[in-house]
């Protein structure tokens, strides 16, 4: 990815979305899923590729990889919480990959794959009641048992925490049953298409109940889960560290001794910081350094497309936090969706990334991917850039011009760039653009108070549309920092979420979009490319179609 700020996203081309159409046949008959549709180009797996190529890295080989060694990766964001229930960042799903194993995952081929759970879940007739069987002989980082009864205590903790992100994700579980310690028993209200998906993300990340029960909300100051690493030690705004867990079920995998994530915030000093020595591994490189880094021979590119989007947000009801009733806001952006509308036709998308990214990434306008199989051209419309158009709107809206909109972004280069060149542009449509940069973590902060007018920030994205979608603009969702509200588009995205076919939740979402594109409390602008730079000392580091940068079973060169 470049160095702008998401929430939280990989989006496989040819080879990977073949295997993810036959595998979600398969997921599907067990738990209504998202399958992805073949409708992009192909590329190897390793090595230096072309812009159109997707590169996922390659599994380490035991025989040419050394035993031991601290890999640091530099990192382009502080991560928010270390905690399963509450976590919202892309950065801390990297670090969470070494040391908070989850009950499903998605690999290579972009399937959804047993993790802590032994088997995909089996589901009743009705599609109310979800069993899940788990492994046997697994211990937390703390020595203490995973079962069941840790399961149930997780997904009671993301359902009942005032603050939980993951609440909605979870959906209409009504109940939770332990039969034995190794099987859960899911009893949902409504049938629930994206459990799977969620269940394969931070919702389905378990975390050890002697550590809840000693913790509760500061579980993030010491967490403990299952994974090959556990949590040792975190400086607020320079690095964390995680070492070797020697309670792993697989430890035979695990050849690094720790990790370190540093914080370097900057594109050109995490490449300058790779180039060194200093890091191995440099994440969301700017598309601004891709080539350089492309004629590295120490050097990989690994790239892929993404699944989520960058946007802007606008503030139109969160007045009291997420999560709170939305409330009026006494500002015409808010009040009138022909501001808003006029906002998204004074902006020129396709200029916009071949200016700012040197045509890296896609112009975009809806949540779903043009390759989801739940896409459709509803879904892919995309409202006109016409200055013009929008002056005729803010005069229908009795504001005077230029209207003046100020708004919050991440103080990253890159996400500055984009900042600039958004001002520059929307001037035509009749708009004063003003910029605030704050510290990635302060904006995660000032976007769930609701102190913002317009938010720029991305979401990384997952297969199940459902997931791009409804937490952040569901009412009341748990990352509605928009304060946003529709009826209409909530009974669609709840039909789309209990529905088994794919073709009526093609529709729904088709339908969806159009009321999106209507109210424009969220405007898509485009999705990016995930890239991240890697030391060819480093063997068996991959990044997966979920956009997780997967180190847990890398290690150093012999």
């Amino acid at each position: 990815m470049t160095n702008l700020s998401v929430r939280d996203t990989n989006l496989p081309r040819r080879r990977v979305l073949r295997a993810a159409v036959a595998a979600a046949a398969v997921v599907c008959t067990v738990v209504a899923c998202s399958p992805v549709s073949n409708n992009d180009g192909g590329g190897p797996s390793g090595g230096n590729q072309s812009a159109g190529q997707d590169s996922f890295g390659t599994p380490a080989d035991p025989a040419a990889v050394k035993q031991g060694g601290k890999l640091v990766i530099a990192l382009s964001a502080e991560p928010d919480a270390l905690d399963p229930t509450l976590s919202r960042s892309l950065y801390s799903r990297y670090v969470f990959q070494a040391m908070c194993q989850k009950l499903y995952d998605v690999d290579e081929q972009a399937q959804v794959v047993p993790q802590l759970a032994t088997a995909l879940p089996t589901t009743s007739g009705d599609g109310r009641t979800v069993t899940i069987p788990l492994r046997p002989g697994v211990r937390f980082a703390d020595g203490t048992a995973f079962d069941s009864a840790a399961v149930k205590a997780t997904l009671q903790r993301h359902l009942t925490n005032a603050r939980s992100a993951r609440k909605s994700e979870l959906g209409p579980i009504d109940g939770i049953d332990t039969p034995d310690a190794q099987t859960v028993v899911l009893r949902l209200k409504q049938p629930f298409a994206p459990l799977l998906g969620a269940l394969a993300d931070r919702a389905g990340m378990i975390m050890s109940a002697q550590a809840l029960r000693a913790k509760g909300d500061d579980f993030a100051s010491a967490p403990v889960c299952v994974g090959p690493f556990k949590f040792a030690k975190r400086v607020p705004q320079n690095s964390i560290e995680v070492v070797r867990d020697p309670n792993y079920y697989d430890a035979s995998k695990v050849h690094l001794d720790g990790i370190s994530w540093r914080i370097l915030t900057d594109a050109s000093i995490r490449a300058a910081n790779l180039r060194s020595g200093d890091a191995q591994v440099a994440d969301s490189v700017s598309t601004q350094d891709v080539a350089s880094l492309r004629q590295d021979a120490a050097v990989s590119v690994l790239q892929s497309q993404s699944l989520g989007y960058q946007g802007l947000t606008i503030n139109v009801g969160n007045v009291d936090g997420v999560g709170t009733a939305a409330k009026p806001i006494n500002r015409p952006l808010a009040q009138n969706a022909k501001v808003r509308q006029a906002f998204e036709h004074a902006i020129d998308r396709k200029a916009l990334v071949d200016a700012v990214f040197n045509g890296l990434h896609a112009a975009a306008c809806s949540p779903i991917s043009p390759a989801s199989t739940f896409s459709s051209p509803e879904a892919q419309s995309c409202p006109a850039h016409d200055p013009a158009k929008a002056k005729q709107l803010l005069a229908e809206a009795g504001v005077q011009t230029p209207y003046t909109v100020t708004m919050l972004a991440s103080n990253t280069p890159d996400t500055l760039r984009l900042a600039q060149a958004l001002q520059s542009m929307v001037k035509d449509g009749g708009f004063d653009l003003k910029i605030n940069p704050v510290e990635y973590s302060s904006l995660l902060d000032e976007q769930d108070r609701g102190n913002f007018e317009l938010l720029q920030l991305g979401w990384s994205g997952r297969i199940d549309p459902d997931a791009n979608i409804t937490n952040f603009v569901g009412t009341g969702a748990s990352q509605n920092v928009a304060g946003y509200s529709n009826p209409q588009l909530d009974t669609l995205l709840t039909q789309a979420r209990q529905a088994g076919d794919v073709e009526e939740r093609r529709k729904l979402y088709g339908q969806a979009v159009t009321l999106l594109q209507q109210d424009d409390a969220l405007i898509y602008l485009y999705r990016q490319r995930n890239l991240t730079a890697v030391s060819k000392q480093i063997q068996g580091l991959q990044v997966y179609p979920d956009g997780v940068i997967r180190a847990a079973f890398a290690g150093f060169g012999k």
